[in-house]
C-alpha cells in the first residue's frame, strides 16, 4: 500500500479494504487540469443556453443507466447504506432534467427601460470554476453545483474529497459517455497546495466549497486575497425544536430521520434537539425507545439503516466530543461508545440533560448523536435555537402558524423547517449563515451566483 502523504487512499469503511490509492497531482498535473478547463470553458460558452440544456439532460440518462455501480461505489467508499446511497443517485438524476427545463428561462434576457435608453440585463458565463467537495454526498454535492455552473457556460473543475477518489473518476466518466466535451467538465487530485495554486491561477474565475469551517476560513481567505468570488457551505450545528403543542410522534419521527440519516452525517442535519419542557420527558423516552429500534450493520445489506463512519479519525474525533460532553454533566441515554470488531461503527447516541456550555452544544457533532436540550418556554427554545456560530437550517414543531412563523422570522439561519425536517430541492435556495457560509446553492440563486449579471445598454434616440 502507498503512503498517505504521497497518494489518496480510499478504504471501505466497513471492512477496512483499500479499495484505491491514487498518487497526488503534482503542480504541472494541476497546471493541466487547468488548462484543460479554460480550453473546455471557451469551447463550451460559444453554445446556446438551449444546447446546453440539452447536453446535461443527456448526462442525466446516462447517470441513470449507471445507477447501480454509482449507488453501490458510494457505499463501498463511504459507508452510506445502499437505500439511501440509491437515493442519492436519483435526486442526482432529476437535478439535470429540472435545470434543464427550467434553468434556460432563468438565464433568459431581462430587459427593462431606463429614460429614454434601453436596459437589459444579461447572465454571461465567467470562466472556469474550481469546486472543492466533500464525502457525505459524494455524487449530490457535485452535481447540485456542477449542473447550473455547467448550464451558465462556465467550466467546473472539481477537487473531491481523497477517500472518494473512486466516485470523482466514475461521475467523470459518466461525464464524457454522455458526450460532455473534454474540458467542460473534469476533476483533479490535488493536495491543499494544489488547491492554492488554483486558486491564484489566473484563469480560475471563481471558487465553490462545500466542507469544514476550517476550510471554509482557508479558502475564503485566499479567493478574497486573490479577488475572486466564492461561495462557502459549510459546518452546521441545527437546533431542532418541539415546542409543548406539537404532534409528538411526527415529531419524534422526523427528529430519528433528521438526525441518523447518512449516518448522522450531513451538514444540515438536526444536531441539537430543543425540547419545551412540558413535553421534555415524553419527548426523550419516544426519541430513545425509536433510536434504539434503528438497524446498523453492512451497509450493502438492505435492511440496515445506520451504517459505518466514513473516515476511522473521525469515528475517533467524535467519541471525544461525546465522552467530553459526559464529563461536562451531560446524561447518557443511549450509545456512546465505538462498536467493537471490524469495521468504523458507532453505536447510536443520545445524550440527555445538555446545557449550552457543553462540547454536544458549542461544536458541530458529524456522526450519529442527538443531544437534547431542555428549554423553560418557547421564548427560550428561540434564544437557544441562535445561541449558536452556526446558521445552517432549522426545524420547528409546533400546531400554532403564529409561532411557526414568528420562529421563521427570528432563527438565524439559512433554511427554517416546519413540522418537517431538514432537506435539500432543486427548486428552492440551499445555504447558510453565520459560521455555516455564504452564498446559495440550487433554484435561479445557485444558478446565477456564478454568472456575470451584465447590464447593456441601448441609446433610443
Amino acid at each position: 500500500m502507498s503512503s498517505p502523504a504521497t497518494h489518496a487512499i480510499s478504504v471501505n469503511p466497513a471492512t477496512g479494504e483499500v479499495l484505491s490509492s491514487l498518487p497526488w497531482a503534482t503542480a504541472d498535473q494541476v497546471d493541466n487540469a487547468i488548462a484543460q478547463a479554460d480550453s473546455g470553458y471557451r469551447q463550451w460558452r460559444q453554445k446556446t443556453v438551449a444546447e446546453r440544456a440539452d447536453a446535461l439532460r443527456a448526462v442525466g440518462k446516462t447517470l441513470r443507466e449507471h445507477a447501480d455501480e454509482m449507488a453501490l461505489l458510494i457505499t463501498r467508499e463511504m459507508g452510506k447504506p445502499i437505500a439511501q446511497a440509491r437515493g442519492e443517485v436519483t435526486k442526482s438524476a432529476s437535478l439535470f432534467d429540472w435545470y434543464a427545463e427550467h434553468g434556460p428561462a432563468m438565464l433568459a434576457t431581462e430587459p427593462t427601460m431606463v429614460e429614454n435608453q434601453q436596459a437589459v440585463i444579461e447572465y454571461r458565463s465567467l470562466g472556469p470554476i474550481l469546486a472543492v467537495m466533500p464525502w457525505n454526498f459524494p455524487l449530490w454535492q457535485v452535481v447540485r453545483g456542477a449542473v447550473p455552473i455547467l448550464l451558465a457556460g462556465n467550466s467546473y473543475l472539481l477537487k473531491h474529497a481523497p477517500n472518494v477518489m473512486g466516485c470523482a473518476a466514475l461521475i467523470g466518466e459518466i461525464f464524457t459517455k454522455a458526450g460532455i466535451p473534454q474540458g467542460v467538465f473534469g476533476w483533479v487530485n490535488a493536495t491543499n497546495d494544489g488547491v492554492s495554486q488554483a486558486i491564484n491561477d489566473s484563469r480560475i474565475a471563481a471558487v465553490t466549497v462545500t466542507g469544514s469551517v476550517r476550510a471554509g476560513k482557508a479558502i475564503g481567505a485566499q479567493s478574497g486575497a486573490a479577488l475572486k468570488k466564492c461561495v462557502l457551505e459549510l459546518g452546521g450545528s441545527d437546533p431542532f425544536i418541539v415546542l409543548n403543542d406539537a404532534d409528538l410522534d411526527l415529531a419524534v419521527q422526523a427528529a430519528v430521520t433528521g438526525r441518523y440519516q447518512n449516518t448522522g452525517q450531513v451538514c444540515a442535519a438536526a444536531k441539537r434537539f430543543i425540547i419545551e419542557a412540558g413535553i421534555a420527558d415524553a419527548f426523550t423516552e419516544k426519541f430513545v425507545a425509536a433510536t434504539a429500534k434503528l438497524k446498523m450493520g453492512s451497509p450493502e445489506e438492505e435492511q440496515n439503516y445506520l451504517g459505518p463512519m466514513a473516515r476511522f479519525d473521525l469515528r475517533d474525533e467524535l467519541d471525544q466530543q461525546v465522552q467530553k460532553t459526559l464529563a461536562e454533566g451531560a446524561t447518557l441515554l443511549l450509545g456512546g461508545e465505538k462498536v467493537a470488531g471490524q469495521g468504523n461503527y458507532y453505536a447510536p447516541t443520545v445524550l440527555g440533560n445538555v446545557t449550552r456550555e457543553m462540547t454536544a452544544f458549542r461544536q458541530e457533532m458529524f456522526g450519529p448523536v442527538a443531544a437534547i436540550i431542555i428549554a423553560r418556554d418557547a421564548d427560550h427554545a428561540l434564544e437557544l435555537a441562535n445561541d449558536s456560530e452556526f446558521g445552517l437550517s432549522a426545524t420547528v414543531f409546533t400546531a400554532s402558524d403564529q409561532q411557526a412563523q414568528r420562529f421563521a422570522r427570528e432563527l438565524e439561519c439559512g433554511g427554517v423547517f416546519i413540522n418537517g425536517y431538514s432537506a435539500s430541492d432543486a427548486r428552492v435556495a440551499f445555504g447558510g449563515v453565520k459560521k455555516s457560509g455564504f452564498g446559495r446553492e440550487l433554484s435561479h440563486f445557485g444558478l446565477r451566483e456564478f454568472c456575470n449579471v451584465q447590464t447593456v445598454w441601448k441609446d433610443r434616440r
